[in-house]
């Protein structure tokens, strides 16, 4: 059925279309497969416009400071004197090191490590420039654009990224860290990066992806990853969003699993003044074993929204889903979890935990797990919590000898240190570890005893 425009997303749509004339027409020669592609994501943003509050999906997420930002798309590399990329977490890792400065390669700020044969990590922009067959046959391929207005945004503009290839048998031993990194100053100014992730059979790897800034401003991070992961592949992920706390960043994360791979992804969210993870897994192998683990940890007026939907599409399947957060002040959570079994989806086993820890009486969690089922052999499993430090587990350690504030301290860091534990890339693990350490006892309701 055809989508007919409504005036206001026609108005809304306006500025948008008039920056895709511009980038289209006066942007390099690429090939013919990604201007179509391009415009395939600037005609969907146009039909759908920007989701408001009566969307079911984002209905305690709005997106409207957002939308009135001015649309600056941050087209060209930066000029000029670069960060220094060292500084950020994860920069001292051992790795494979893709930097991006405003969503553009900076080869001068990054190392790439010698790989095993057959092994490809490059920019995105790079990529298409001198053999673009691998990103034709994936890029776009998974990436779903029927209701997600910003990955189709992302998918008219984005100019580069990261492309990372594992070919079938091949271990890369150290991680592979892709560092985004803000420097642009001016309100509204908006990167598109695009990363596609390939693990062929057999092969293994660790991703490290990361989103920093230099500047406090109100710009907007727009990303979107696609996972192709093939059979018996073994890939761990693992996204720290620790933006400018003025900062927007929505992502698309959809990932494609193939039979008996063994994915885990983790989503660590400190930064921005709203943040979103739209999470898309289809386990579409039998034999899969599949972790989502999340850590949102806000203050002030800050919005840490996941939202995901896990697709079993085919029998024998483990996913768990697992997300903690802990709330400050006016801030707020949302987490909104769909698992989804189709009816061939036998023996599946699903099981999906929120839990939101609220430092103070202001602070707000919004949980929506859902259980939409077509098959009637399954094990699937799904809740929720909203509330304080539990008074019988202070009293429990209080009766040991151990003071109150104390005794919330272990408590607090024990709540994150749940997801933080399922890291398996050790040094990530312990970095990890040490910034929620190190922040959580900055923060003076953690050691507050009422």
């Amino acid at each position: 059925m055809q989508t007919t425009m409504i005036p206001e997303q026609i108005k809304q749509a306006d500025p948008y279309l008039a920056a895709f004339e511009r980038f289209a027409s006066n942007g390099a020669e690429e090939p013919q497969w990604i201007g179509q592609l391009r415009k395939s994501g600037m005609a969907r943003f146009s039909e759908i416009g920007f989701p408001t509050l009566r969307d079911e999906d984002w209905r305690f997420t709005n997106v409207a400071p957002i939308a009135r930002l001015p649309f600056r798309p941050l087209l060209q590399p930066v000029r000029g004197d670069l960060p220094d990329p060292t500084g950020f977490n994860f920069a001292k890792i051992e790795s494979s090191r893709l930097v991006f400065v405003n969503g553009h390669f900076a080869p001068e700020l990054s190392r790439v490590l010698p790989l095993p044969k057959g092994a490809q990590i490059t920019g995105m922009a790079n990529a298409l420039a001198n053999d673009g067959a691998l990103a034709q046959k994936h890029l776009g391929r998974h990436v779903r654009l029927e209701q997600n207005a910003f990955a189709a945004l992302n998918t008219a503009f984005f100019t580069d990224g990261a492309l990372v290839f594992i070919p079938a048998g091949v271990e890369v031993p150290q991680p592979v860290h892709l560092l985004y990194i803000t420097t642009a100053t001016e309100t509204g100014a908006t990167a598109h990066p695009r990363n596609l992730i390939v693990a062929e059979r057999d092969s293994r790897v660790t991703i490290l992806e990361s989103y920093v800034s230099t500047v406090h401003g109100a710009y907007f991070t727009n990303a979107v990853t696609e996972f192709v992961i093939g059979e018996h592949a073994t890939v761990e992920h693992c996204k720290f969003q620790d933006e400018s706390p003025a900062a927007y960043h929505i992502a698309a994360l959809q990932m494609s699993l193939g039979k008996n791979c063994d994915f885990i992804s983790h989503s660590i969210a400190t930064g921005a003044k709203l943040s979103r993870n739209n999470i898309n897994t289809v386990l579409g192998g039998e034999h899969i074993e599949c972790v989502l683990n999340g850590l949102y940890l806000t203050k002030d007026d800050q919005l840490a929204d996941h939202h995901m939907i896990v697709e079993h599409a085919k029998p024998h399947c483990n996913s768990h889903e697992y997300y903690n957060g802990i709330l400050d002040d006016r801030s707020r959570g949302v987490f909104h979890g769909r698992i989804l079994v189709r009816p061939i989806a036998q023996k599946t086993d699903a099981k999906q935990t929120n839990k939101n820890l609220l430092l103070a009486d202001t602070a707000t969690a919004n949980a929506k797990p859902q259980l939409e089922i077509y098959a009637d052999d399954v094990k699937c499993t799904h809740g929720a919590t909203v509330g304080q430090l539990n008074k019988d587990s202070i009293f429990y350690l209080r009766a040991r000898g151990i003071d109150a504030e104390t005794a919330r301290r272990m408590l607090i860091h024990a709540f994150a240190g749940e997801i933080i534990d399922r890291i398996r890339c050790e040094p990530a693990r312990e970095e990890l570890d040490r910034v929620f350490w190190d922040r959580l006892e900055e923060n003076p309701h953690v050691a507050d005893v009422k």
